[in-house]
């Protein structure tokens, strides 16, 4: 029988392995083709355990299939999006980030450091809740929600002391 951190181990390989069978299967729907170089992106953006960019990504996937090409990994980054398996998220740079959703359904806010483009995840479970009300407030459904916050180090002045 294993023991607890065995299980705990255990848990996130499944969450994975799922994903993975979830993927394949959207990409059949989708009549998309599964490939090896498509598997290796998914391996490599599941394997970090924060947010990458594309470049981080395709640097990964390589490392796990030396013939993924910047092409295949800009064509499947909106594939993982779409499907929810990966969230992108805008920040306002030349670049996105993304992140490995990971099966979470809890809504997270973002808080972005400006200075050192950190993103920091927030459980906010009050988002879904706040969309539906306000869609529904012009008669329409919310489908999805974002909320991002920039910030930066708070500064504070010396006082020198008289």
């Amino acid at each position: 029988m294993p023991n607890r951190h065995q299980q705990a181990s255990a848990a996130p390989e499944q969450a994975v392995e799922e994903a993975r069978e979830t993927f394949k299967s959207f990409l059949a729907e989708k009549g998309l083709r599964v490939t090896a170089q498509r598997l290796a992106i998914f391996d490599a953006a599941f394997a970090h355990g924060d947010h990458f960019t594309a470049e981080e990504l395709l640097e990964q996937a390589r490392a796990i299939d030396r013939s993924v090409s910047r092409a295949t990994i800009y064509r499947t980054l909106p594939i993982l999006t779409e499907s929810q398996l990966v969230r992108e998220i805008d920040v306002g740079r030349d670049y996105k980030f993304y992140l490995a959703t990971r099966g979470k359904r809890i809504e997270q806010a973002q808080v972005v450091d400006v200075e050192s483009d950190k993103i920091y995840e927030i459980d906010a479970p009050f988002l879904e809740w706040y969309a539906r009300s306000i869609a529904e407030k012009v008669g329409l459904e919310a489908i999805s929600q974002r909320l991002q916050v920039q910030a930066r180090p708070i500064r504070t002045e010396k006082t020198e002391e008289s």
